[in-house]
This record gives structure tokens, C-alpha cells and sequence, in this order.
């Protein structure tokens, strides 16, 4: 359901998805909140938003769907007049300072201790929250049992385990493992500083500066020019289609694949949070949610507010629906995730598990485009093209202090 490359990727890739409207009809009087969603692929999410809206009996809900460039026309939407009242985006620490988000706190009331803390980090900037969850997109590492079973190889607990499973699973015309065509450098990086107990900024300081960054970043390197990764598969990470057709013995792909692995192995499969490098590091996987937000230069927000707080906090059979009956995702909420029926067994479960225990932010409200393109590109130099990882991270790091110079002085 969600754009996983806008969420997930660590390159920060693909904007999410100009417009083409559709609505309740019942705004004839021009006094409908006016609410956007970008254009979900699976089939159904579109009605199912425009029932919720319609089941919204205070204000009038005019739902607009927006298939191509989201991101783009939500930005300019948000620089005039014009824009839509409530949306569902992720909030940037530069939409806060530019005054065009209206922070949610009040929203949230007595659930807020119900939403996982990892998330809500997601939507927090400078100590207020700008977005109500909707729904939680997650990675994690897939494994063939059989595979492993019969390399005599255990699932890998650290880093080093994993090259060394992935050099052993390699055999017979089979990939150890498939982390995307680039060879993982644009989703491996973040868990690669997880990893070693590293991030991408905190405390408003850079949170890779350190020589063990490169020591971790250098692994991914030592997995490209292992010859154990798949490359040039015909579909990317996002897509489980190299490990369904057995072409590789893992894969580092997303939540969303479940249903689509189960219906093709069965129970013959496992899933893991990436390992940790060091003693000081952890396991860890990449999580990314869409939230529901208030344009400040509505002139309904305490009506928005109402609406967001009644769709997104009040009717926890909506978010359910929202998460599971279309796609594939984890409802943010503990109270409706650890209880949702398609969630308590098997790889399901465990990944609500570890969002709970490993989640950390794909893309947190701070970690800017300028540094999330120094970092990845250094990630990627070193990775594919064996560049010193010591000089690259060093690099990278330097860009990322002059942009938080620039935000917090």
C-alpha cells in the first residue's frame, strides 16, 4: 500500500505519487474539508478511504486521490492558499520551520502511549508531533530454511555471520543473497550504522563520525566483491520474486512480500532483523509511516483536527481495515497490531516483534535530502566501486554537520 521506495528506500528514491480528483459529492456548498491521499496501488485502498470519509457524519469529506507527482503537488499546494486541509505525508524538519504543519499533540490524548515510540519519532520534530500515524512499512531479511538446513548454515545473528552464510549458500547456480540490483548499497546503509550502535544524526549532531562507520559501510563492500550477491535480477529488493523462484537463499525485502512468499513456500522461510556488527551495536529494521497531517493555512483546522483525531485515533476498525484488508502493513498502534489476526503468526508476527525491539527510522524528520544524497552516494562509492570507506564516510559527515549547522545553528 505504501510507496516503498519513498518510505523505505534509504536513497531516498521515487517520489511518492498530480492530480486527479475524486471525492464523497458531498461538497455542493463548498464547505467539505478538502483531504488528499496519493494514488496506493493495490485495489480497493480508494473506496476504502472515500467509506471512511463518507462515514464522517460532523463535516463533509471531499477525498481527493492523487495518482503521479505527490510530493511535487503537495508542495506547491502547501505554498498557497489552496491546499488541502488534511494529508497524509511525512513531516521535514523544513515544513515545520516554514510554518505550514500544525502540530497534532492534542490530537493524540490518552493514545499516545498506544502508538510505538519508533514511529511516533517519525513524525516528531523539535518535541511536537506533526502526524498521526496511518500505517507502517518495514524490512527485514528473508531466508530460505531449507536452504540454510542444507548448507548446515544457521540463521546469521552479526554481520560477519551473514557474509559468511551468504558465501556458504552460495552453490549450485544459487545467490547467497539478493539486497538489490546496486548490490544493497541503497537499502544496507542505515542498518549498516544501526548496526555498529551508529545513526544518522542524533542530538542534533552528525551520528556517523566515527571510525567504526567505515568499519561497518566497509562490510557491505566485502559482501559486493564476495561474488554471494545476486545482481541484475529482473525485479529490485522491493519485489520477492528472486527468492520465490529460488535464486537466492536470502533476500532483504519488505513486509509487504509476505502474503506472496507464504503463497509460494509454504513455511519454508524465515525472517530476521539485519545483524548486529559490534557488542555496542544491535539488530535493527528500517520502518517508514505515512501520517496525517494539518496544512496550517487551512481555515478548518479545529474541524481537521476533529476529523484526523475521529479516522486515525477514535476508529481503530478503520485503521485495521487500512492496513490489512488491501495491502500488507503494520497498524502503528500496539492495541490493534499485537492483536490483529493476521499478525500474531508466523514472519507476520515476528515482524511486529521487531518493530516493537529493532525499529529505527528510514528517513527521520531531520535527515535531510542533502545528507541522505552525501551519505548514500558515499555508501554506493564504496560499495560498488571499492572507494576508501574511512574517506568517503568522513565526507559524508562533513556535509551532514554543515547542514545541521544550518538548521540548529
Amino acid at each position: 500500500m505504501i510507496s516503498r521506495r519513498r518510505l523505505l528506500s534509504l536513497a531516498g528514491a521515487s517520489a511518492l505519487l498530480a492530480a486527479c480528483g475524486s471525492n464523497t459529492g458531498r461538497d455542493g456548498n463548498g464547505q467539505a474539508l478538502k483531504q488528499w491521499y496519493h494514488a496506493y496501488g493495490e485495489p480497493g485502498v480508494q473506496q476504502a478511504v472515500e467509506r471512511y470519509a463518507k462515514a464522517f457524519t460532523k463535516t463533509p469529506v471531499d477525498v481527493q486521490w492523487n495518482p503521479g507527482d505527490y510530493d511535487s503537488k503537495l508542495a506547491t499546494s502547501l505554498l498557497s492558499g489552496g491546499g488541502p486541509d488534511v494529508f497524509e505525508s511525512t513531516p521535514q524538519i523544513s515544513s515545520v520551520r516554514a510554518g505550514q504543519l500544525v502540530p497534532l499533540d492534542d490530537v493524540f490524548g490518552d493514545a499516545r502511549n498506544d502508538f510505538t515510540d519508533s514511529i511516533l519519532a517519525t513524525h516528531t520534530v523539535d518535541g511536537k508531533l506533526y502526524g498521526v500515524p496511518q500505517a507502517v512499512d518495514m524490512q527485514m531479511l528473508f531466508y530460505r530454511k531449507s536452504f540454510l538446513q542444507q548448507a548446515g548454515v544457521q540463521p546469521p545473528s552479526t554481520v560477519d555471520e551473514l557474509v559468511d552464510a551468504s558465501r556458504r549458500l552460495t552453490k549450485d547456480g544459487v545467490k547467497g543473497l539478493f539486497a538489490g540490483n546496486d548490490g544493497g548499497g541503497g537499502v544496507l546503509g542505515g542498518p549498516a550504522l544501526w548496526s555498529a550502535g551508529l545513526d544518522y544524526v542524533r542530538d542534533h549532531q552528525v551520528g556517523f563520525d566515527d571510525p567504526v562507520a567505515a568499519q561497518a559501510i566497509g562490510k557491505l563492500r566485502e559482501l559486493y566483491s564476495s561474488g554471494s550477491l545476486l545482481l541484475g535480477a529482473v525485479k529490485d529488493w522491493a519485489e520477492p520474486d528472486a527468492f520465490t523462484q529460488g535464486l537466492v537463499a536470502m533476500q532483504w525485502t519488505g513486509l509487504w512480500t509476505v502474503p506472496a512468499i507464504q503463497k509460494a513456500l509454504g513455511d519454508d522461510f524465515g525472517v530476521l532483523p539485519f545483524p548486529k556488527f559490534s557488542s555496542s551495536g544491535k539488530a535493527s529494521v528500517p520502518v517508514g509511516a505515512f501520517g496525517a497531517m494539518i496544512n496550517a493555512k487551512s481555515k478548518r483546522i479545529d474541524e481537521a483536527k476533529e476529523f484526523v483525531k475521529w479516522l486515525w485515533i477514535e476508529r481503530t476498525d478503520y485503521q485495521e481495515d487500512f492496513n490489512l484488508s488491501y495491502g500488507f502493513h503494520i497498524p502503528p498502534r500496539r492495541s490493534i497490531s499485537e492483536k490483529a489476526s493476521k499478525l500474531t503468526t508466523g514472519a507476520a508476527a515476528d515482524a511486529v516483534k521487531f518493530v516493537r525491539d529493532n525499529a529505527k527510522a528510514s528517513n527521520p524528520p531531520d535527515w535531510t535530502s542533502v545528507m541522505r544524497t552525501a551519505f548514500n552516494d558515499a555508501v554506493s562509492r564504496v560499495v560498488r566501486d571499492g572507494a576508501p570507506a574511512d574517506a568517503e564516510i568522513k565526507a559524508a559527515a562533513d556535509k551532514a554537520r554543515d547542514e545541521l549547522k544550518r538548521l540548529y545553528g
